[in-house]
């Protein structure tokens, strides 16, 4: 017998996306835009104005997302927007998407306004990238930080033209986690060539090691949020650091998670159990894709903001299961990413890219 299981509705971006200004003239480059909260971000973006810049690995999932963001552009009378080939497990490809990215005569020319370091993987095995780095650490931040690291002219560029640029982050409400097995605060071997070595694998949904990998990635990203913020105001630049958190929403990174192993105590639950849960739960990809689309678009949104949903007020230092869903705002500082882990992320980052980060 089928059962009858209630959709969840989006509470929150029906009115705000309606709000946020036009992006004519400007660029918005955005990785992991394949599905869920990055293609609504890149969709949105397109709907206002912007050259839409979307960075995946190369498959037939990117070219038929990258067709529909060319029909949504069309649609919007925006720029045609462009495609370019990254692989987040790989240096090298992040290299040539930076080479790709600075040859492009409308970004050199203009500049790009904002870089969405949004895609991110969760629950993967411990297995070695490439470059010897944790799959789940490259992917989530290393490759953010190198990308980035190579985007910092384009971003300078749309700056001096324009006033600001923005690179934004995308973080989770599981950059802390409810395990006394495992200690929240950033590990230096998480970002070091340990991949493979870092605990081995569990099998149960946000706990184990797995997800303790996952954690020090998302904990990672706020802590180069503010990193980053700390030296492009040192250095007097235009460019404004930010980072967001998407509550618990309804994409394809839980589905990731079931096949690659992470999370097998969820295969036993019935379909039905299970969109009956994330009814209640969950938020909607759209809701979830408002934290970034407001760091990226907003004007009062300001370097080093953490936005999100509120849950207890965020960053206490330990999990919050209430920054699911609900209300959003800008959260309270995040105590791990205190000025020792920050100067620890910063150095050893650059150490495993193989480039110095300069500002």
């Amino acid at each position: 017998m089928g059962q009858c299981v209630p959709v969840p509705k989006n509470q929150l971006f029906d009115d705000f996306v309606p709000a946020l200004p036009r992006m004519d003239g400007k660029s918005v480059a955005v990785t992991g835009c394949t599905s869920g909260t990055g293609k609504i971000f890149a969709k949105v973006c397109a709907q206002k104005g912007a050259r839409v810049v979307m960075l995946n690995r190369d498959s037939q999932r990117a070219q038929e997302a990258f067709a529909e963001m060319k029909a949504a552009a069309a649609a919007a009378e925006a720029p045609e927007p462009l495609f370019v080939a990254c692989d987040l497990t790989s240096f090298q490809s992040v290299r040539a998407a930076g080479t790709a990215l600075s040859r492009d005569a409308g970004l050199s020319e203009k500049g790009l306004d904002v870089l969405c370091n949004n895609a991110g993987i969760m629950g993967f095995p411990d297995v070695a990238t490439e470059d010897k780095c944790d799959v789940q650490m490259q992917s989530n931040h290393l490759s953010h930080f190198l990308l980035t690291n190579l985007c910092m002219p384009l971003l300078g560029k749309a700056a001096d033209l324009r006033g600001e640029a923005r690179v934004v982050n995308h973080s989770s409400a599981l950059r802390v986690m409810d395990d006394d097995n495992f200690s929240n605060e950033l590990d230096p071997k998480f970002l070091e060539k340990n991949g493979g070595n870092l605990g081995g694998n569990s099998e149960t949904i946000m706990k184990g090691a797995n997800f303790h990998r996952y954690q020090q990635t998302k904990l990672a990203n706020v802590v180069f949020t503010y990193a980053l913020h700390d030296r492009l105001q040192a250095a007097g630049s235009k460019i404004k650091s930010l980072c967001a958190h998407p509550g618990v929403a309804q994409t394809q990174l839980t589905t990731q998670t079931m096949k690659q192993g992470g999370a097998k105590d969820m295969q036993k639950i019935p379909s039905w159990a299970m969109k009956l849960a994330a009814y209640f739960m969950f938020q909607t990809e759209e809701d979830g894709a408002c934290g970034i689309l407001r760091q990226a678009l907003a004007p009062e949104a300001k370097s080093r903001e953490f936005f999100g949903p509120l849950g207890k007020g965020g960053n206490t230092g330990k999990y919050d299961k209430a920054e699911s869903k609900g209300p959003v705002g800008v959260l309270a500082e995040q105590p791990l990413a205190h000025e020792k882990a920050r100067e620890m992320l910063w150095r050893i980052s650059e150490e495993v890219t193989g480039q110095p980060f300069v500002v």
